[in-house]
């Protein structure tokens, strides 16, 4: 079952290549097309930062590198874990294939160009979540699936009875 979680891992950087690319060679930077009128457009943002642009107007040089670190850090954990997870699909081998596909694929802008092109930017009149992406979508989803998995996870006690 480990093929399947990495192959989970290899489509979430593919679609997040595929969109960054298309994105970037597409529309110029700062532009967008509205898609939901009021609610949500696509728009052509490069983040020098972390995710939702924490950390974006640091002037640190120490910044993209610590980034970097970070990084692979987090990739060497979850692929460490990964691996030790059970040979059947679960949520939880789900979850963390996705945070490694997204850190993957954010890991990437920032080895290549020293920023992520975000995308996605959703907002209500004045008020809006920062512009994001695939990869950070996969990392967010991830994480939503594991701490699923830790508060609704039967104990073996409860399993039994």
């Amino acid at each position: 079952m480990r093929k399947y979680h990495f192959l989970i891992a290899l489509l979430v950087v593919a679609l997040d290549r595929v969109t960054k690319w298309t994105i970037a060679h597409r529309l110029s930077l700062h532009d967008s097309i509205p898609v939901i009128p009021g609610f949500f457009r696509i728009i052509h943002t490069e983040n020098p930062g972390a995710a939702f642009g924490i950390f974006a107007d640091s002037p640190s040089a120490w910044k993209v590198g610590l980034l970097i670190g970070f990084s692979i850090i987090a990739l060497v954990i979850v692929s460490a874990m990964l691996w030790k997870s059970s040979h059947t699909l679960t949520s939880t081998g789900i979850g963390l294939s996705l945070i490694l596909g997204g850190a993957i694929g954010n890991l990437w802008d920032r080895l290549v160009s020293r920023h992520v092109v975000d995308f996605l930017l959703f907002y209500v009149g004045h008020y809006q979540w920062p512009a994001f992406n695939v990869a950070d979508s996969a990392i967010v989803v991830g994480a939503g699936l594991l701490v699923f998995e830790i508060v609704f996870a039967k104990s073996p006690s409860q399993q039994s009875a």
